[in-house]
């Protein structure tokens, strides 16, 4: 009966997070930080500081980036940033213990920053939010090119504990058909500079999908990507988004049915190959090696707890509201919004999101955990929202356990089947509100 199912896409939204920035509006009127993080529990808080600088972007990246950064502005931007950090420590209180139980950097690449600049980071996370940098697992992103060792250096001393380098792949010429121009010795020569560090755990990136990528291309890949034994590998499937490199040299209306097909093969192919070598499966993209060393005490849970996110493409979650700044991809329109953000001096009221009430903050947790490959408790989820995630969302489920996209639908665990993990990027709309889709649908892509 499965065989006969008619199964969506696979490759449509990758859900990262819930609602996604395209269903953000203006706040109108503007509510006061304080006033968002009253009364929410501050005691297990994630903070993450965005740099949204990169050497060079990427054809198929639709991150919030700009390339390059003159005259400058990265001096600038840790500016606004520290002015960001004081008005959002101010606003959080002393009135409950403010704990941070990990932290983050992201971008852009937060390592285009100095090595002088990334001290400053560190000292915005540290100094001013309060985050103990060494206590806490403290994740970085990386390209090669900015894995220097006077970089690496500064991110060792103040605890960093894992490293994500995005190498997406090992052959020059499907590196450069990404348009992600980087020769494979400079790559390697990264790699080897952080292996030279303190730093426990190294993620390598890799995309599948990319054209003229075929199974030896990708299993060479694979290979040179194990034979640094790294603790977490990500095998991300490409995409083409509106506004990127790639996206302005494809034609949309194209028929994609052979490329979801090939994209589902390497994926598989990818899947297979890093179980084979001692790596356990964490969601559709994540893969960890079984002898991983743990990378410090992580009582962070991403559904229920609080977040705070610096810098003008991060994002902050309460309970109720989810608030960032202003959105956008094409680069004179990310320019103009880091111009605008670097000269801000008033960081005291959220702009830009949305109101999370039970019914979207149950679909985010539902969503959140049902993507990871270990699924989730019934029982738990039955104590937060006071009933069975089968009864609110049975239509969802049922369509899941028709497809064979559900491991065992009748057991406590609510988690997905092997073919269900390979669909996550189709599974995860079909959970969007109506109105999130409605506002998605509505979003200006600029």
């Amino acid at each position: 009966m499965i065989d006969t199912v008619a199964l969506p896409r696979p490759y449509q939204n990758y859900v990262y997070a819930y609602p996604h920035k395209t269903a953000y509006r203006p706040l109108t009127p503007r509510p006061a930080i304080a006033d968002l993080w009253s009364g929410e529990s501050t005691s297990t808080l994630s903070l993450y500081l965005h740099i949204p600088f990169c050497e060079v972007r990427c054809g198929f990246c639709n991150l919030f980036t700009r390339v390059g950064a003159p005259d400058g502005l990265t001096g600038r931007y840790l500016d606004a940033l520290t002015r960001q950090a004081e008005a959002v420590r101010a606003a959080l209180g002393d009135t409950e213990p403010v704990r941070f139980a990990n932290a983050a950097f992201g971008g852009g690449t937060p390592t285009f920053l100095e090595a002088g600049e990334l001290t400053r980071l560190c000292d915005i996370a540290e100094h001013v939010m309060g985050a103990d940098l060494r206590a806490v697992p403290l994740s970085v992103e990386a390209s090669p090119s900015t894995a220097t060792a006077d970089r690496l250096g500064v991110l060792a001393e103040r605890g960093t504990t894992r490293l994500s380098l995005g190498v997406q792949s090992f052959i020059d010429e499907e590196a450069r058909a990404a348009v992600r121009p980087q020769r494979r010795a400079d790559v390697e020569a990264a790699l080897g500079r952080i292996r030279d560090t303190d730093i426990p755990v190294l993620n390598i990136d890799l995309i599948y999908g990319i054209d003229g990528q075929t199974a030896a291309s990708w299993r060479l890949s694979l290979d040179a990507a194990l034979a640094w034994r790294p603790e977490e590998i990500y095998l991300y499937p490409l995409y083409v988004r509106p506004l990127t490199g790639l996206g302005r040299n494809v034609d949309p209306v194209a028929a994609e049915h052979d490329w979801d097909e090939q994209r589902l093969r390497r994926y598989e192919e990818g899947r297979d190959h890093l179980l084979a070598e001692g790596y356990t499966q964490v969601s559709m993209r994540m893969f960890r090696r079984l002898d991983a060393p743990p990378q410090g005490p992580d009582d962070y849970a991403c559904q229920t707890d609080g977040m705070i996110g610096l810098g003008c493409g991060a994002r902050s979650y309460t309970s109720g509201v989810h608030y960032s700044f202003d959105y956008a991809v094409a680069p004179r329109e990310v320019r103009a919004i880091i111009d605008t953000y670097t000269a801000t001096t008033d960081f005291t009221r959220a702009a830009y999101g949305r109101v999370i009430d039970g019914d979207e903050a149950e679909r985010r947790y539902l969503l959140q955990s049902l993507l990871q490959a270990d699924g989730f408790s019934v029982a738990e989820y039955r104590g937060l929202f006071g009933r069975d995630p089968r009864d609110g969302f049975s239509t969802e489920l049922g369509s899941l356990a028709e497809r064979g996209w559900l491991d065992d639908a009748g057991s406590d665990r609510l988690r997905l089947s092997p073919r269900g993990l390979a669909y996550s990027d189709a599974m995860g709309p079909e959970f969007f509100s109506p109105a999130v889709r409605a506002a998605m649908a509505a979003y200006e892509h600029r």
